[in-house]
């Protein structure tokens, strides 16, 4: 059988679920073809997922499996596929998650509203086949298995790269010095949303530092309407020689207020911001 995958979000990163959903059907002997509407009606099933509310999607046929936040949608694929390894024909590390769900409940994010509270998801063994793994999990150290998680990355010598952010507030000295021990693809990535995220990542980079990590530090910083706290908290990041990142706050249609965009385009621009303040920027 012919089984379309497609993927409405088009960034450039791989959607885990068509992987899964892949995998699965080339174990039945189905074929595969991505990203293709045009041959959707010549296909026994059509799947169409999206992590972004904003993302657009060729939905004017039926039979479609729809799936992903785009969809309000979480969760929604059997055990069999959920928990099967994902298809890396494509690819040259490994990706999953191994836990889902935080215990923050952040005004701006909806991984609680979503996912629910943290607990653990896959082991390892399920899904890193490579050297390198791409970890998409929300608060992994604050899952109740993360040190079992770690124990095992750092025995098979995996670099890691958790995407989506490390709480920064739960570094002390012992998970600094784990940290520090593990391999990463390029860096450890911090968020610095608040005021009050300052203390927990000065700490975080002195002990890191402390215990030997000398890579980069990177950190998210979500830039919404106050533009003069948004520069605060960037200043204090160059301050500790973090490399800070700015996300600007996206509502459901996917609309930036301008501002927000503009700040974004000079904090995340190295060049410019390394040689431009930001009163003096024109961009």
């Amino acid at each position: 059988m012919l089984v379309h995958l497609y993927d409405c979000d088009n960034m450039g990163f791989p959607n885990l679920a068509l992987l899964k959903l892949s995998q699965w059907h080339k174990e039945k002997g189905d074929e595969i073809i991505w990203n293709f509407p045009l041959l959707s009606k010549q296909c026994s099933h059509t799947y169409i997922s999206g992590v972004f509310s904003w993302s657009g999607y060729p939905y004017d046929y039926d039979g479609v499996l729809l799936g992903g936040l785009r969809f309000d949608k979480v969760g929604t694929l059997p055990d069999s596929v959920e928990h099967n390894c994902p298809d890396y024909s494509t690819l040259d590390y490994s990706i999953g998650f191994l836990s889902r769900g935080c215990i923050r409940n952040c005004d701006f994010c909806i991984v609680q509203e979503k996912e629910g509270w943290i607990r653990p998801h896959s082991k390892p063994t399920e899904f890193i086949r490579h050297n390198k793994a791409v970890l998409l999990d929300n608060n992994w150290l604050a899952s109740p298995r993360w040190e079992q998680d770690w124990e095992w990355l750092y025995k098979n010598k995996i670099k890691c790269d958790f995407n989506q952010g490390l709480d920064v507030r739960l570094v002390d000295r012992q998970v600094a010095e784990r940290l520090a021990k593990l391999r990463w693809i390029r860096f450890i990535r911090f968020a610095c949303d608040s005021q009050g995220m300052k203390g927990p990542v000065s700490r975080a980079v002195q002990s890191l530092r402390s215990c030997g990590y000398s890579g980069e530090i990177f950190v998210y910083s979500i830039i919404m309407d106050d533009i003069e706290d948004a520069l605060d908290r960037i200043e204090f990041l160059r301050h500790n020689n973090c490399d800070p990142f700015a996300q600007p706050f996206r509502d459901e249609s996917g609309d930036i207020k301008e501002d927000a965009r503009r700040f974004a385009r000079w904090v995340n621009h190295k060049a410019i911001f390394k040689t431009v303040k930001w009163q003096d920027y024109h961009g």
